[in-house]
């Protein structure tokens, strides 16, 4: 490993040449995604591949230098001609088990932090994303080509959850990346542990966003929609419950009742996903709930996996479709008194990823207590999902959402591991043989000093 370990040039020309491929190839992968997910050109366009292409570059600007070596300062006072140096080095073999509702940014965000951390590359393509997953390999192995890499750097097993399986089973890696929900996720986890072999797991999210009365009701409307929408649900921070505090519930659901009636049906991964998800509204109707849109529509088409977005407004707490245990277009829109009964509400969820705030008063959600009690890793206020698609910011999931960070500053320090390096002068050091007793003395003496302490706090 450590003979064949990539140089910075190697893996800049790599980045460089990663880019290329992939928007030489938009219109094959903008086919594949149409066929496998249904999506639009423009929907592969911003939000597959143009997150993807921004990691790669800011990877190249900022992802390289993050990585360089760095001085480690602050050496105690008798560490004469002491030096400390932090190097990063790679992790070694990195097994990445690929998801399937964003192929082409997670899978590729992920091999670039791979690659640009220095490490070797072995993915398990999903089994439902299987030609624009292949696709991305081989852009990723041509570039790989290109630059230099040894042949066998970039490889792939079969796309199946047997192959992953044996993957983990038979080869030993150095690092495991797994996307995806979080019972598989908790078999990985176990499967690791049985070799100790450090991971990274990024799985589901069922969250909030809370709407307070000092918000702009049409801008967390709006906001809000385009989030839900967004992959037809199919986002793991897609807000699944909406708790809006009562003086802004009314100008709020208005605002919500065009985009609703608006919407257009969208594909889910399969006619079980959109059963499940529309069941769920169903059963808040029911309940007591209405739905934004003044209808309620099952799903369609011949294989009944096309489903309307939904927004339950009114939505009984204490409803199933609250807890947010789907993966499709529909979310709860829960009534509060307050910000704390929103607080409550939001702390029953053990799954969160990333909490969406609405209000004036922006600053105040900056403060360590606040943001320790939303018990996420990404918050953001007045907007939902996008800002998580900055390249230089992690994803960091927090109980049942998984543990480690993947993408960012983080995700890259992840698929690294620190080594520190000390050097100490030839003539210039720090005596091995113990010091007379006035040395003893005046020793004792200056650590007294620094600490704070004096000769009367002794007992």
């Amino acid at each position: 490993m450590l003979a064949s370990m990539l140089t910075e040039v190697m893996r800049r020309a790599w980045i460089d040449r990663f880019m290329r491929e992939v928007m030489s190839r938009e219109t094959e992968f903008i086919s594949a995604i149409a066929d496998e997910l249904g999506r639009s050109r423009w929907e592969t366009l911003t939000e597959e591949l143009e997150p993807l292409l921004a990691a790669c570059r800011w990877h190249r600007s900022r992802g390289l230098a993050t990585l360089g070596l760095r001085r480690v300062r602050g050496r105690a006072w008798w560490q004469i001609g002491q030096s400390h140096w932090c190097v990063r080095v790679p992790r070694g073999r990195v097994a990445i088990i690929a998801t399937w509702n964003y192929p082409v940014q997670l899978l590729g965000i992920q091999m670039v932090q791979a690659i640009t951390a220095g490490n070797s590359v072995t993915v398990k393509p999903s089994e439902l994303a299987i030609r624009s997953q292949h696709l991305l390999l081989d852009c990723a192995q041509r570039a790989a080509a290109h630059a230099g890499f040894p042949s066998d750097w970039i490889r792939s097993v079969e796309a199946t959850r047997e192959a992953g399986e044996r993957m983990l089973l038979e080869q030993g890696f150095d690092f495991v990346i797994f996307t995806g929900s979080t019972e598989v996720g908790r078999l990985v986890a176990k499967r690791c542990a049985e070799t100790l072999t450090p991971s990274a797991l990024e799985l589901s999210g069922r969250d909030s966003a809370i709407v307070l009365d000092d918000a702009h009701a049409g801008l967390a409307a709006k906001s809000l929609w385009h989030a839900l929408q967004m992959n037809a649900g199919q986002t793991c921070m897609a807000p699944r419950r909406v708790l809006v505090t009562r003086g802004i519930a009314r100008a709020f659901i208005v605002a919500m009742a065009p985009l609703a009636a608006s919407a257009r049906p969208r594909q889910l991964i399969s006619a079980e996903a959109a059963e499940h998800a529309f069941a769920l509204a169903a059963d808040a109707v029911e309940r007591g709930g209405r739905s934004a849109s003044g209808t309620l529509e099952g799903p369609t088409g011949t294989d009944r996996r096309t489903l309307r977005p939904q927004a339950i407004v009114d939505c009984p707490h204490d409803a199933p479709l609250v807890e947010g245990r789907h993966f499709g277009p529909v979310m709860a829109v829960v009534v509060v008194d307050d910000e704390e009964a929103a607080l409550s509400i939001h702390r029953r969820c053990d799954q969160r990823l990333a909490t969406s705030i609405f209000t004036g008063g922006t600053k105040r959600w900056h403060g360590m207590a606040r943001l320790a009690s939303l018990g996420c890793g990404f918050v953001t206020i007045n907007d939902a999902i996008l800002p998580t698609a900055h390249p230089g910011a992690s994803i960091s999931g927090v109980g049942e959402s998984g543990w480690s960070s993947t993408r960012g500053v983080s995700g890259l320090m992840e698929l690294t591991r620190e080594v520190i390096v000390s050097s100490t002068h030839v003539r210039r050091r720090v005596p091995i043989e113990p010091p007379s007793e006035f040395g003893q003395r005046l020793m004792s003496r200056v650590s007294r000093w620094l600490s704070g302490a004096t000769r009367g706090d002794q007992s």
